[in-house]
């Protein structure tokens, strides 16, 4: 993997169960090195747009050719608007890493969505429908990988660390979209 990859890295802004919608910021950067630019969009907190969202994201913005790579902050966005990796893989030909820091409890995720979500079946599918793997780097963390084998994740996201645990295109996402909604960046991915 080349050291200055085009990466897109992608968080969700800080949000309440009482608003309707939320927004993500997606951040075009050179490995973990160098900003490129900006895209953000809003999703419905707790619907199913995000992964036609993200696709819109990318298909209209001018980095469109150059980004190799998409890294999302998790499986799910906007709480349980989960992102259909396979479909975004399939409309772009982007290879889409999810990556978290503590392990998912795939039992308590499925309980919630059955208790809460009509259409719980379809995002369960999502969600479980690609393996989670454990990935030990300098610190321990949990990826799934679609359009990409798990060796290559794991290069991409090592590459793309410069500090901690999480890749700088998710961290720094995170920053500018908990910076543009509360107006200072603050807190952990």
């Amino acid at each position: 993997m080349k050291e200055e990859v085009r990466i897109l890295g992608i968080d969700d802004m800080p949000f309440s169960f009482r608003d309707r919608h939320v927004g993500i910021v997606g951040v075009v950067m050179r490995g973990g090195k160098y900003l490129e630019g900006v895209l953000k969009t809003d999703i419905e907190v707790d619907g199913m747009d995000a992964t036609e969202k993200i696709i819109e994201m990318l298909l209209s913005t001018r980095h469109r050719k150059q980004i190799k790579l998409i890294m999302l902050d998790g499986i799910a966005l906007g709480g349980f608007n989960v992102v259909d990796c396979r479909a975004i893989y399939e409309a772009t030909s982007i290879p889409v890493i999810t990556v978290t820091r503590k392990k998912p409890d795939m039992e308590a995720i499925k309980k919630a969505l059955q208790t809460h979500f009509d259409d719980w079946e379809e995002r369960w599918r999502i969600v479980s429908g690609i393996p989670l793997v454990e990935m030990k780097l300098k610190y321990k963390i949990y990826s799934q990988c679609y359009g990409i084998d798990c060796a290559q994740a794991r290069e991409a996201i090592a590459l793309s660390i410069v500090r901690g645990a999480i890749p700088e295109p998710i961290r720094v996402a995170h920053l500018i979209a908990t910076g543009i909604k509360k107006g200072e960046s603050r807190g952990r991915c």
